[in-house]
């Protein structure tokens, strides 16, 4: 038998380098993944293979920078709470646009805790959000909804078997960058190796020729598909080649990547958004941090991150570290609040233009 849970010590020796640290696109990514990892080829394509069979790897994919290709948002939605099992269940099975899709809880009634469900959202350019954000809140019953695009990033990834075990504090020596979220035209060529590219691998493709399968896909030569990838790499709306974990549901074993994911918030004076984003983002525990506007429902906040963990103490350790480097690095904080992940569902959104237009046919008059 060959094993398949994270904690095993090849496994987590391979995932530590698999989940997030293959940046943009690789002609042979496995053997990236063995070479940074010191694990033989072999083993890495053997264990990442099973993994992916037995469920404790969700999927293996090329991932894109989205807010480069489509227009997004972080969505926040006010139910009656009658209606939020039903919301949640068609966002994650019924609408591909709606990526992560997560039921979140307070600790005590603070501003915007009546938003008991978020989702991802993410809609081809030249489309409307709040138009699509408005056919679900008509098909859901939701009461009220608040979009919360990103006007820019300071950490994307995932790495939670890397991030374990992290000391609160821990940080890049330097801040964080922010990335931009302007949208990049692409050729119909571009569009045809990128929505190639991007589906998730089947455990039969987990081979070192991984991409073969994919340039007959998009019509181009092997050599034509790895000059178009490298292309659409300069114009930086690859992410990384990911092996993606389940973090929240328990494999077959009992095991369980992370218990805990906190969402959190800080409302920092108008222009010191960029500066506390990029303080925020370089501490090494945030998987997301981005400048977005909350609003009123909100506290106005305007830097938001997730932070997970199998502790809730510790998460809120690594939240208590960064508040005092912000207030270290001279940037005050008027309002802090906790968001607690739930039930979720985790999963791609779509941007294609013609599968957008065929949902809008399906649903957009019901």
């Amino acid at each position: 038998m060959i094993p398949t849970e994270h904690s095993d010590p090849i496994n987590t020796q391979i995932l530590s380098v698999s989940e997030d640290l293959i940046s943009g696109f690789q002609r042979q990514p496995f053997e990236h993944i063995a070479e940074q990892s010191g694990v033989e080829l072999e083993v890495v394509l053997e264990r990442i293979r099973a993994m992916l069979e037995a469920g404790v790897i969700r999927r293996v994919r090329q991932t894109l920078l989205a807010t480069k290709l489509a227009h997004g948002a972080l969505v926040a939605w006010r139910l009656p709470k009658d209606k939020v099992t039903a919301a949640f269940d068609f966002m994650s099975q019924e609408d591909p646009f709606s990526g992560h899709v997560v039921l979140r809880t307070t600790d005590e009634e603070i501003s915007g805790s009546g938003f008991k469900l978020w989702s991802t959202l993410k809609v081809p350019q030249g489309e409307s959000l709040d138009e699509h954000a408005t056919v679900l809140k008509n098909l859901l019953g939701a009461e009220e909804y608040v979009l919360l695009p990103a006007n820019g990033l300071f950490a994307l990834g995932v790495g939670h078997v890397r991030r374990r075990g992290l000391p609160p504090g821990e940080k890049t020596d330097t801040p964080a960058e922010m990335m931009t979220t302007t949208t990049v035209e692409l050729s119909q060529e571009e569009w045809d190796v990128l929505l190639a590219m991007k589906t998730e691998l089947a455990p039969e493709e987990i081979i070192p020729n991984c991409w073969d399968k994919r340039a007959e896909e998009a019509g181009v030569s092997l050599e034509r598909f790895f000059e178009i990838a490298e292309t659409l790499n300069k114009k930086k709306v690859i992410g990384r080649f990911s092996t993606f974990l389940e973090h929240v549901k328990k494999s077959a074993g009992g095991q369980q990547v992370t218990r805990y994911n906190g969402l959190f918030h800080w409302a920092v004076p108008k222009g010191m958004e960029v500066q506390a984003g990029a303080e925020v983002g370089r501490h090494h525990c945030m998987t997301h941090a981005y400048w977005r506007e909350g609003g009123p429902q909100f506290g106005n906040v305007n830097i938001m991150g997730v932070i997970h963990g199998t502790e809730k103490d510790k998460v809120l350790a690594h939240k208590a570290a960064i508040d005092a480097h912000l207030e270290a690095s001279g940037i005050p904080v008027s309002y802090t609040a906790v968001f607690w992940g739930g039930r979720s569902e985790i999963k791609p959104s779509e941007i294609s233009p013609t599968l957008y237009q065929e949902w809008h046919q399906k649903w957009g008059k019901k």
